[in-house]
């Protein structure tokens, strides 16, 4: 299974409409994850004109109760647990969970994999999480962490930035980042 993972869209704050890359980036994808701060559906119906969409939220999205938005979930994926939040706070780390964070200041008495229980409420083999707009694909304990950072503000700057392509198969999950300013067609500066 291929899945399009974003987050951080903010349109359009941020500016009118996705950038025509993501699209090219989820090309042939069977779903796509959006993990938060959407702030307007016709991002959400976009994205659905590539593949089916499921998204995450915090209180300020308006859209967590509507059947493709919820507070947090967990999803059953050809037999792998996803799970998907927008802030992910994880007992033993004070402030987001950025890049090389979770090695450096878990706690050894909380398993990863126990803190993302209390979290999901469920085991999940990976998490998929947004807020931060830094984009991360770690390994920690068996369990994969993915970040895609936000394909319009990554790190905070308006300029292209990054969505993640997650696949899922009997015998492997893989997950590369994808920075939308190196695809075909990109401009050589973004807004």
């Amino acid at each position: 299974m291929k899945i399009g993972l974003i987050s951080d869209s903010h349109i359009p704050a941020s500016t009118r409409a996705l950038p025509e890359q993501v699209f090219h980036a989820f090309q042939g994808v069977d779903l796509i994850l959006h993990t938060g701060d959407i702030y307007t559906a016709a991002t959400l119906d976009a994205l659905e004109a590539i593949a089916p969409v499921l998204a995450v939220g915090d209180g300020t999205d308006q859209f967590i109760g509507q059947p493709r938005v919820e507070a947090k979930r967990v999803l059953a994926l050809s037999g792998v647990h996803v799970g998907l939040v927008h802030r992910l706070d994880l007992p033993g780390i004070n402030g987001d969970v950025l890049p090389g964070l979770v090695e450096r200041q878990v706690a050894p008495r909380i398993p990863l994999a126990e803190a993302l229980r209390q979290v999901f409420g469920q085991s999940v083999q990976v998490c998929v999480f947004g807020d931060t707009h830094h984009e991360m694909v770690e390994q920690h304990e068996g369990v994969l962490l993915i970040n895609p950072g936000s394909p319009t503000l990554p790190r905070q700057m308006r300029r292209l930035g990054t969505v993640v392509r997650l696949e899922i198969t009997v015998d492997a999950i893989a997950a590369d980042i994808l920075d939308l300013a190196s695809l075909p067609g990109a401009p050589p500066e973004y807004i």
